[in-house]
């Protein structure tokens, strides 16, 4: 009889973000299927470890920065050596390729890319975000495996690294599992939310200048002339300053809430009208696939790269161009006077399910897919 293999999820740290959502999915995917999971985080930041499953191991680094956690991750692996880690963010990608390579351990190592890079260092401020395709070239060779979570993120990835892109497998993000059903039937939080019975345009996300909020403000200007609408903001970031002189600037200060981090935005989703996303990039929003799966109508910009694959050519939502906020506005408002369309066909979102996700991540790290605790390596 052998012990569960230990599979290592490595990733900057617990706040409240798409990254750490996935996986924590991947974890309770990984669970399901019989492994052992440690989830092991550089930074000791913590406001989501209460979605942690219970099961999990949690492994604080306790480092300053991704970078600056390498030789406590060496540490890890010569201790614990786990059968193969799965890290996910350049700096963590970078910093457990190094960690491999002076912990001289056998641990397989799976890179994870959640971003479309071109478009982020081309709106980056920060020197070592513009330095990452050099970084990325020099050192993602280094792993067993690369893969990307959208096929825009391989097609990207592959030409940073200037390599084929069938050498970037793409698995999609493990977004719908048992535990999703769970969260979605939890009640609303917020009272007033549900008093009040005006629309509710929904956006979800980090207040980051990624996510293009201002294109978002403006269109709901343009919304508020001609519907008596709400905005909902469910995140938190360094653009609320910024963000809520823009609403006082607009005069809709008493249609906009922003409510900060919310534990679970699900409810949210079913009692809103429509999602907005209005970033300048994505690799393959969580949101999207979320409000999918609730039956929500989505708006988004039809930003590199993951939108438009989630909605299929804009099949299953509408696409709008990126920082155009009257096509937004118009887009908006065609939901908002319409009744809901046709939930998603629940085939189109089986591609997100935990189990056809983690079943592939099994088949790339060569581990014999079972759930019981005889579980055996199969390696080429």
């Amino acid at each position: 009889m052998h012990s569960a293999l230990r599979i290592a999820l490595f990733h900057p740290c617990l706040i409240h973000g798409g990254i750490q959502r996935v996986f924590v999915n991947m974890a309770q995917g990984f669970l399901d299927h019989g492994f052992a999971v440690d989830m092991v985080q550089a930074t000791p930041e913590g406001g989501f470890r209460n979605q942690v499953p219970l099961d999990v191991r949690l492994i604080d680094l306790n480092a300053s920065r991704a970078l600056t956690s390498v030789l406590p991750l060496v540490r890890y692996l010569r201790r614990e050596r786990p059968d193969a880690v799965v890290s996910g963010a350049i700096q963590t990608n970078i910093a457990a390729v190094w960690a491999r390579q002076l912990a001289g351990v056998s641990t397989r190592l799976m890179l994870t890319e959640h971003n479309t890079i071109n478009a982020i260092i081309n709106n980056a401020r920060m020197l070592r975000t513009r330095m990452s395709p050099f970084f990325i070239r020099k050192f993602y060779p280094w792993a067993d495996e690369i893969i990307a979570v959208s096929q825009g993120a391989a097609s990207d990835l592959a030409s940073i690294m200037k390599v084929p892109i069938c050498k970037i497998p793409v698995i999609y993000n493990p977004v719908i599992g048992s535990d999703f059903w769970k969260r979605a039937r939890e009640p609303i939080a917020d009272v007033e939310i549900a008093r009040d019975n005006r629309p509710i345009i929904l956006a979800v996300g980090r207040l980051h200048f990624l996510k293009d909020y201002p294109t978002l403000l403006r269109a709901f200007a343009e919304v508020r002339r001609d519907m008596d609408a709400r905005l909902i903001f469910l995140g938190d970031g360094e653009e609320r300053l910024n963000l809520a002189k823009m609403v006082d600037e607009l005069k809709i200060g008493a249609h906009v809430r922003f409510l900060g981090q919310v534990s679970n935005a699900l409810p949210y989703m079913k009692q809103a009208t429509v999602l907005a996303l209005s970033s300048i990039q994505e690799a393959l929003p969580t949101v999207v696939i979320e409000a999918l799966a609730v039956g929500l109508p989505v708006v988004s910009t039809d930003c590199p790269s993951g939108p438009r694959e989630i909605l299929c050519d804009g099949a299953y939502g509408t696409l709008v161009p990126v920082g155009d906020s009257i096509a937004l506005a118009h887009a908006l408002l065609n939901i908002l006077r319409i009744p809901r369309p046709e939930p998603v066909p629940p085939g189109a979102l089986q591609r997100f399910e935990h189990d056809t996700a983690i079943r592939k991540y099994l088949n790339l790290l060569g581990f014999r897919d079972h759930t019981s605790s005889n579980i055996q390596l199969q390696r080429e």
